[in-house]
């Protein structure tokens, strides 16, 4: 973890040392105005089940490194069903950057956190949302979880919660509707337990499905050789979540993919 913080520093030394160097003009000068403008926005990130602040703290210091404001604070996942997290995680990202003075607000979740967003969303709205960029959301629920479900010793760990994100009749991404906000997906391809009963054989990231994360609505999707969850760490899919906060698309070299 302190690696990749001092990383992120020398990218930001090495950075504002370019800049000083830079000539002046007014064409530059009008760029920098504009990425400048990109950069004042307040960024919420949600993590995912059985985790903690701690599991986002990378995509922290690369927003932070960015010139975003982050708030980045632990809910407790395995706690209260779906739409209580919502309203106790998201309600709270929120406001913390409201009293900043933002008006502009963006989202990096992982996994349940984009979930969380997409539930809250349905019932009210954020009038100063901007962009979301979801890791590894399980969007059409997921296998992995209806298998979870079924073993005694695990449920009592987020009793109800399995269910909710599952694919069965109680599973809550099922019941959300199409997203009408600006989404990016990091669908991970690095399943390394797939020997693993309850597993997927589909291509995924150990946990959730690449098909599992699509859903209606969404305006761009990266397959990346990450695993589900590890991927907050990687330097790609960081480099990625900056790319589309400030893009809105994903940096490629392939064409964009045709939205299932």
């Amino acid at each position: 973890m302190l690696a990749q913080y001092f990383r992120s520093l020398n990218r930001v030394m090495l950075g504002l040392l370019a800049l000083s160097l830079m000539p002046a003009s007014p064409g530059w000068a009008s760029e920098n105005a504009v990425e400048r403008d990109k950069a004042q926005a307040c960024v919420v990130l949600l993590h995912g089940l059985w985790r903690s602040a701690w599991s986002m703290k990378a995509v922290e210091w690369e927003l932070s490194s960015a010139g975003y404001q982050v708030v980045n604070s632990s809910y407790p996942s395995e706690s209260f069903p779906i739409k209580e997290l919502a309203t106790m995680a998201v309600s709270g990202g929120v406001d913390a950057c409201r009293e900043q003075g933002f008006n502009r607000i963006h989202f990096v979740t992982h996994s349940l956190g984009g979930i969380l967003v997409r539930a809250y969303l349905s019932q009210r709205q954020i009038p100063e949302l901007h962009r979301v960029v979801m890791l590894g959301p399980p969007n059409q629920g997921s296998q992995f979880a209806d298998y979870v479900g079924t073993l005694t010793l695990l449920r009592p760990l987020a009793p109800g919660l399995i269910d909710q994100l599952g694919t069965g009749e109680q599973s809550v991404p099922l019941q959300l509707g199409p997203v009408n906000f600006q989404l990016g997906i990091i669908a991970g391809t690095a399943n390394y337990r797939g020997f693993l009963p309850g597993v997927p054989d589909e291509p995924g990231d150990g946990t959730v499905t690449v098909a599992e994360t699509y859903v209606p609505g969404m305006q761009d999707i990266l397959k990346l050789p990450v695993s589900h969850s590890f991927m907050m760490w990687d330097d790609s899919v960081l480099q990625q979540v900056v790319y589309f906060l400030r893009n809105g698309v994903f940096k490629r070299e392939s064409p964009m993919p045709e939205m299932p």
